[in-house]
């Protein structure tokens, strides 16, 4: 059922129609008639409507600027019409007329989020998990387009998923699908490498994932995908390869970080105990808490040059090893009593079987190292964007206590705890991804002829990141708690969503299965 819901008009919701004025484009200019507008209706995408009074946040990391008109034509945006305070307050002011409309007064708009480095997962643990659950919440969270990067995943499921809600026939965002290229039975000759590549291109993917591959197949996999035109995300572990084949083969993007210090030790071997063993969850991530200390900074600054020359993005996934800094922070989130589905619940609990419920025995020594990981982390993203490289920010939710939406938007605050302006911070996750995707001509940006993919929050991010939270926020305004913040509509194609429905749906979701739970 597709109920009337309505825009976000001065910290309420309302029902029913708002007077407007209109303004002529004749003569001396002055209003001509009141015409009443009713506002979009969620889900439902208008041929033409106009965001009023936008204060608008492009992608591009400019300052906010405005107010603003923006007329949206279909899934387009059409106009963005200034407007000049003076000229509104006499009556003078030129404004475009739409059948429909969201007042935007008070709030930001800003492109869509694009999370670029998701995983669409319709179970966990082998347990089912009702995909509606993920991709409204990521709805809500303002993510207008996701990168999956699901190695383990059915490309041909997410495929049709992805073309589903390209016709708007979905609730969910734009989808980019990079097969997992990795999946069993991984190839394990040149030619089946090169075969595999071909077969994907076939397939339709928008471009591949990879994990650990020795370094001849990795060669091979990436000149045939250079040549078939599929981008690359690699997780560059430690392996053979790291970030230094990713520079010579010219990889799209390197996923998280462990490639890089890797490639910059001096001995080549981080200084694991000799009792060591990679597949054991604990080891690898309570090690990979040292790693960053041991690259030696003049090999690293040469690595980071070197991804910068050759055109290498990095999307370093901040929030997901979270946990490893800070335990209890993590099983502890606000939006777990409401938001958290039993099944992604179960997942997170320490356990051998599920890749990232690795805190087994975690201690707080352990949280020290990761405290120094993230020190030196975070400095050298901060070396490689002053460098000229390109950051994009991705959060790798359903993995670590991290959840769908949630997830990118603890990632925003923690690229600000590195030491980027909220300008630049909104920039990796909207203009910059856009960029990695290769769409930086259709999305991350507020400008005419660029897809309609934008959101209106309830609040200023540049003052404060926790508004994007579906959640909200509580703040002080003359001596009062006030709730603020959330995301009023998410806007993907032209087609506008309401952020506390989908909020609320997600809510009776979580609700439905921990009773049926219960019940058995």
């Amino acid at each position: 059922m597709r109920d009337l819901l309505v825009g976000f008009r001065r910290g309420a919701f309302g029902v029913g129609v708002i007077g407007v004025a209109v303004w002529g484009g004749g003569g001396g200019g002055g209003m001509q008639e009141v015409v009443a507008q009713t506002t979009v209706t969620h889900g439902v995408r208008p041929a033409r409507y106009v965001i009023r009074n936008a204060t608008v946040i492009d992608g591009n990391g400019t300052p906010a600027i405005g107010p603003y008109d923006i007329v949206i034509e279909g899934s387009r945006i059409a106009q963005m019409v200034p407007l000049d305070p003076v000229a509104l307050k006499r009556g003078l002011a030129r404004r475009p007329d739409a059948p429909v409309e969201i007042d935007a007064t008070g709030m930001y708009v800003m492109p869509g989020l694009i999370n670029g480095h998701a995983h669409i997962q319709d179970e966990r643990g082998g347990i089912p998990q009702p995909l509606a659950y993920e991709l409204k919440l990521w709805l809500a969270s303002g993510i207008t387009t996701i990168r999956d990067v699901s190695s383990g995943g059915d490309a041909k499921a997410f495929l049709a998923l992805r073309d589903q809600s390209g016709r708007g026939e979905l609730e969910a965002p734009r989808m980019f699908i990079y097969a997992g290229f990795n999946r069993s039975p991984a190839p394990t000759t040149v030619e089946a490498v090169r075969a595999r590549v071909r077969a994907l291109k076939a397939l339709g993917v928008d471009g591949i994932k990879i994990g650990g591959m020795d370094r001849d197949l990795l060669t091979a996999m990436q000149e045939e995908a250079h040549a078939v035109g599929l981008p690359v995300a690699h997780h560059t572990g430690v392996e053979e390869t790291n970030a230094w084949d990713d520079i010579r083969l010219k990889t799209t993007s390197i996923e998280h970080w462990y490639g890089i210090p890797d490639a910059a030790i001096p001995d080549g071997v981080q200084d694991f105990p000799s009792g060591y063993n990679y597949n054991n969850e604990v080891d690898r991530f309570r090690y990979a808490g040292h790693l960053w200390r041991e690259a030696d900074p003049t090999r690293l600054g040469d690595v980071l040059q070197g991804m910068v020359d050759s055109g290498v993005a990095w999307i370093p996934t901040l929030d997901i090893y979270e946990a490893s800094r800070d335990l209890q922070r993590a099983q502890t989130q606000p939006w777990f009593d409401r938001y958290l589905h039993p099944t992604l619940e179960q997942y997170f609990r320490p356990d051998p079987a599920n890749h990232g419920s690795y805190f087994l025995g975690w201690t707080s020594q352990d949280e020290n190292f990761w405290k120094e990981n993230y020190r030196i982390w975070m400095g050298a993203l901060r070396d490689f964007e002053r460098r000229g490289g390109v950051i994009g920010a991705g959060d790798d939710a359903g993995f670590i206590y991290q959840m769908y939406g949630f997830g990118l938007i603890r990632t925003l605050e923690l690229h600000a705890e590195a030491g980027f302006h909220p300008l630049k911070v909104l920039q990796h996750v909207t203009g910059n991804n856009a960029k990695i995707l290769g769409q930086e001509n259709n999305l991350g940006r507020v400008r005419p002829g660029f897809l309609a993919d934008l959101i209106v929050v309830r609040g200023n991010p540049l003052e404060n990141l926790k508004v994007l939270y579906p959640t909200g926020v509580d703040v002080i305004q003359d001596g009062e708690v006030v709730h603020t913040g959330g995301v009023a509509w998410t806007i993907k194609d032209g087609i506008p969503y309401s952020g506390q429905r989908l909020l609320d749906e997600v809510a009776e979701i979580v609700r439905a299965a921990r009773v049926a739970g219960t019940s058995r």
